[in-house]
């Protein structure tokens, strides 16, 4: 499959490149309103060119908050529903026999676009699921012997239902590791609420959105936070909350290799929030949770949201225990 030329992404500077992710998170802020926390550390997801998962209870705004995202950044879009029917092919396309030519073309499934809404992952038993790990991991399919490159910049954001709910699949530890972050909406607040309630029946969430950034703008992004300073003692603070995630009494696995440079790559992207040129182990300690809860395994059996807030308290008492670098 031909792709289409790339277009050099522009050269921003630290505050231009803050600008252009404070433009992109008050978009979001349009479609899922009362969430700023969220918001920001969505954009930084995107940013650090990572995939994110959206955990919660139907009907918070996780759907709406992956289509608002696609829109504000002009991304090529396709929502995958995921069922307990759903074949990979659903997914990656496949070879369509063509009767006049008599041969084989092969026809993308809804993977091949720039912004992927696995919306309900865990609903899909693991047999589907498992067709996402190459192209989240490497940005390509592998099909037929041919090696087809996704189209760039590349994200999936996937939701799931907690798995005590009826009909779901346990993500598998191999899934879970392709994600950047793990986050949660929740309910938005009471007056919130009641300003929705009052508002929604004259407009659509996703009609304020508008295109404020683009594809080449994203992938400058992208290279902007790759390119910023980590320091040896911050890149050391992060090893060290490695091996205490390693040495914990409480936990069955600690934090991988990949979760290390995982967290590294997103406190590159939230120093840009701050139009910094390095990385402060502040940026590492407040993505610490949303990086690593999903990604370390807990002795006890606990499954779901509370095995999800363990970790997320075992996490926050690492961090107030290693002493970060001054």
């Amino acid at each position: 499959m031909t792709q289409p030329a790339r277009v050099l992404a522009p050269v921003l500077t630290p505050t231009s490149a803050r600008s252009a992710m404070e433009r992109i998170a008050a978009q979001l802020g349009r479609a899922v309103q009362g969430k700023p926390t969220q918001v920001q550390d969505v954009v930084t997801c995107l940013v650090a060119g990572g995939h994110l998962l959206l955990e919660d209870v139907p009907g918070v705004g996780k759907t709406t908050l992956a289509e608002a995202l696609a829109r504000a950044c002009a991304l090529s879009f396709a929502r995958i529903q995921f069922t307990a029917d759903l074949l990979p092919a659903d997914i990656l396309g496949a070879q369509v026999f063509h009767a006049p030519t008599a041969t084989f073309t092969f026809r993308p499934g809804p993977l091949f676009r720039q912004l992927v809404l696995a919306d309900e992952l865990n609903r899909a038993p693991p047999r589907t699921q498992s067709a996402l790990l190459e192209a989240m991991a490497q940005g390509q399919v592998s099909m037929d012997g041919n090696t087809l490159p996704l189209p760039a910049p590349f994200t999936v954001v996937a939701t799931q239902n907690p798995v005590d709910f009826s009909g779901t699949y346990p993500l598998p530890d191999s899934q879970l590791d392709r994600f950047l972050m793990r986050l949660s909406l929740g309910p938005p607040a009471p007056d919130v609420e009641a300003r929705l309630l009052s508002t929604r029946g004259a407009h659509a969430p996703l009609d304020a959105v508008e295109a404020v950034s683009g594809p080449e703008e994203v992938s400058a992004l992208r290279a902007h936070a790759a390119g910023l300073r980590l320091d040896d003692a911050v890149a050391e603070y992060v090893v060290r909350l490695a091996v205490a995630t390693r040495e914990h009494g409480d936990i069955e696995r600690g934090a991988s290799t990949r979760a290390v440079l995982a967290l590294g790559a997103a406190a590159r992207a939230r120093a840009t929030w701050e139009a910094r040129d390095f990385v402060t182990p502040g940026d590492v300690r407040a993505l610490l949770v949303p990086c690593w809860a999903h990604r370390v395994l807990l002795r006890s059996a606990v499954q779901g949201v509370s095995a999800r807030d363990e970790a997320a308290h075992l996490l926050e008492e690492i961090a107030r225990k290693v002493p970060a670098p001054r």
